[in-house]
């Protein structure tokens, strides 16, 4: 059935999806549907889950990789923007759980579990932080919030992708911008502060 749904919600989006088609293509009832999952953004948000964890092995692996905590910095920015090159649809699956007014309230427990997946990545790249800091590579910082900074700054590049005048704005190529930010980042945290700007 996830993989059925998979396939429908990549291709259609979560509003143009439709069920019956999930169902045909898995071969079973629409009703079994029902049975394992309450509504049709419970299913978007279980194929989303079911993504997160491949997504987040590999991020694991990028993230251990030798060298220094800019290196894997550097590293864990050009995977997530590939990873976005790669698998565009993955991203635009994370469209219902931003826009949950729009579709109807999603079950807590398949928020709660988005919510898992996002906290999950951020903690992958607090424990590079984490290290960086402790070896004395990177400045002392709050390394949830950078984490979260970056994570964020990430996402925001790649929507502009998504939007003419955004994308206009940047005038370079995504690629380029988006290593100048995590350059700028990795700069950034390498010196140490002379005044807390707050």
């Amino acid at each position: 059935i996830l993989e059925s749904a998979r396939e429908i919600f990549f291709r259609d989006g979560f509003m143009a999806a439709n069920l019956g088609e999930v169902a045909d293509l898995a071969g079973v009832a629409k009703g079994t549907l029902y049975r394992y999952f309450e509504s049709k953004a419970d299913l978007y948000v279980a194929v989303l889950a079911d993504n997160g964890k491949v997504f987040s092995e590999r991020m694991t692996q990028v993230a251990g990789i030798p060298g220094s905590a800019p290196e894997r910095l550097h590293a864990l920015g050009r995977f997530y923007l590939a990873h976005w090159l790669n698998h565009k649809e993955y991203f635009q699956i994370f469209w219902a759980v931003d826009n949950e007014s729009l579709i109807g309230g999603l079950p807590d427990d398949a928020v709660r579990e988005v919510a898992n997946l996002w906290e999950g990545s951020l903690s992958i790249l607090k424990d590079v932080l984490d290290h960086g800091v402790a070896e004395g590579e990177l400045a002392e910082c709050d390394t949830w919030e950078v984490s979260y900074i970056m994570w964020t700054m990430a996402n925001g590049l790649i929507q502009s992708e998504y939007t003419a005048p955004r994308k206009e704005l940047r005038r370079r190529p995504l690629q380029d911008v988006f290593a100048d930010a995590i350059e700028l980042l990795v700069l950034g945290l390498s010196r140490q502060k002379t005044s807390n700007p707050g």
